[in-house]
């Protein structure tokens, strides 16, 4: 573990013990990390999009330091959930479009896979959204994955650490995940 994940998982471990002088210090180690995730995030988003990726970082990071009931376990474990706060952000921004704009079939969204690349709109990011739900309920794990490779960007081994599984379950688990979404959103 190189040094400034050890920083990280020191400050986040201050942190979930009720040190909130922790918090500009942790923000400078994680906003690259960050950024980047939000940039791969706001890529899928339509081009004129009313947040930027550096507000979506900060609205995030605001949502991941005012957490008082988590218990940090480490850096992977903080950007599996900031990808989750990241979800949220931006299904609850398709959620006031569509409710500006019911039907209007506004593109807002690009879904990006290894293999499919197509745009998306608004209610296809709820349906999304909806889908993982669902999925969530059949089995969390999977969500998890999905959450951490669509909206985080996180490789396989930095989502076994977070979920805290081998790296083969990982794998099993998104290709499973991938075919079950791609069914129940009819994209098979």
């Amino acid at each position: 573990m190189a040094k400034s994940d050890d920083q990280v998982t020191q400050l986040l471990g201050q942190l979930s013990g009720g040190n909130r002088d922790v918090v500009d210090s942790l923000m400078p180690l994680v906003y690259n990390e960050l950024h980047i995730m939000a940039e791969n995030q706001m890529r899928r988003e339509r081009a004129n999009h009313t947040l930027s990726s550096t507000a979506l970082v900060n609205e995030a990071y605001m949502k991941l330091v005012d957490q008082t009931r988590v218990t940090w376990q480490n850096r992977a474990h903080f950007f599996a959930i900031a990808a989750q706060a990241m979800r949220r952000i931006l299904i609850n921004y398709a959620q006031q479009r569509l409710a500006k704009k019911r039907g209007g079939g506004q593109i807002v969204a690009t879904y990006a896979d290894d293999e499919v690349v197509r745009e998306s709109r608004a209610d296809e990011l709820i349906a999304l959204d909806e889908a993982l739900e669902r999925l969530k309920e059949l089995n969390e794990r999977q969500c998890r994955v999905v959450e951490c490779r669509f909206f985080a960007g996180l490789t396989q081994e930095e989502i076994a650490e977070a979920l805290g599984v081998s790296v083969p379950t990982v794998r099993r688990d998104w290709r499973i995940a991938r075919a079950w979404l791609s069914r129940e959103l009819g994209t098979a």
